[in-house]
């Protein structure tokens, strides 16, 4: 389907255009993945195709004086912008993870003698 052919049709045409396009590309969906298809190129052009008429619908709303989509975005000082937190040491976050078991905790740790020489 050609553009200049799309952009001759009214806005009813377009909608039912695209649901015709959206049910063939369903269909072709399960064709693939059954393994009937046979026209594999056509997956493409239908895709294609939807897209062409989404974009001239979308045109056409635009010059008719419908409100576009509004994006919203926050834009942030660095002087408001809280800190990020500080990844804890990888012994410090093991240590958390791992309960210890009763006779560890109570345990004393040895201490450490002097070798002779």
């Amino acid at each position: 389907m050609r553009a200049a052919q799309v952009r001759g049709m009214t806005a009813d045409q377009l909608n039912d255009e695209l649901l015709k396009l959206k049910k063939e590309q369903f269909n072709l969906r399960f064709q693939a993945a059954s393994g009937q298809l046979e026209n594999t190129a056509r997956v493409r052009q239908v895709r294609r195709d939807i897209a062409r008429i989404q974009t001239i619908a979308r045109e056409g709303a635009a010059a008719e004086g419908a409100p576009k989509r509004e994006t919203k975005v926050k834009v942030e000082s660095k002087a408001k912008a809280e800190p990020k937190a500080k990844a804890e040491p990888k012994a410090k976050a093991e240590a958390k993870a791992k309960p210890k078991t009763a006779a560890k905790a109570k345990a004393k740790p040895k201490a450490k003698t002097k070798a002779k020489s």
